[in-house]
């Protein structure tokens, strides 16, 4: 890894929120511009339309209000949507396109992400050119249909051994959960605790709040 690179994981890295949209209940664009007020590292899209253009014309509204700001932007699955928008960002499933081929793809300075469900991913992630990992679910969720097996608290423990990546954790994750992990994962990801939320905006400050803590 560069130093360029190095620099923007570390940028991308600093603890809080990382927050994932999908569906949310006041709108992508809406919940960005709090992600971003908010002051949180990351927002990642996560859309599961069909519409190619839709998905291209949020992304590029999403990188507009992002840009220039502390807020990093970040496609989920889709390395191509993620260059057209100039994202600052691609996060790839396991069944996506190989992280490899992916990283030649969008060059050396991109970020790029990785989830992992078990430990025996997680020590294959350290054989391939990304800057974090994802690692979940730690508690159920209904925020996908084809859920991994839970991992919890744990796993997650040993995941940050043996990891050489940050790691992002994700599943089921609520403001007391989060509380409760120890050791403290980089990152805490959330998807329908914000979403879904009556007031996102003071969720997502609550929630980055206890992220940036890491002792309590």
């Amino acid at each position: 890894m560069n130093t360029a690179e190095g620099q923007i994981m570390r940028t991308f890295l600093r603890h809080g929120l990382y927050l994932i949209l999908t569906d949310p209940r006041d709108g992508y664009e809406t919940l960005c511009r709090w992600a971003v007020e908010a002051g949180l590292p990351a927002v990642q899209l996560r859309y599961k339309g069909h519409n190619e253009r839709e998905h291209l014309a949020l992304a590029r509204a999403l990188r507009q209000i992002t840009k220039g700001t502390g807020t990093l932007f970040i496609v989920n699955d889709r390395p191509d949507i993620a260059l057209i928008s100039q994202a600052d960002g691609v996060h790839l499933g396991q069944d996506d396109l190989p992280a490899a081929e992916v990283r030649q793809l969008i060059g050396p300075t991109m970020l790029l992400g990785l989830s992992t469900h078990n430990l025996e991913q997680v020590a294959a992630a350290n054989a391939v050119p990304v800057d974090y990992i994802g690692f979940g679910p730690l508690f159920a969720t209904n925020s996908k249909e084809r859920l991994a097996p839970v991992t919890g608290p744990d796993i997650l423990k040993a995941a940050l051994a043996i990891s050489r990546y940050p790691i992002v954790a994700i599943g089921g994750l609520t403001l007391e959960r989060i509380r409760q992990l120890q050791p403290r994962p980089h990152n805490t990801a959330v998807i329908r605790a914000v979403n879904d939320a009556s007031d996102p905006l003071a969720v997502m400050r609550a929630i980055h709040e206890s992220c940036m803590n890491r002792t309590s």
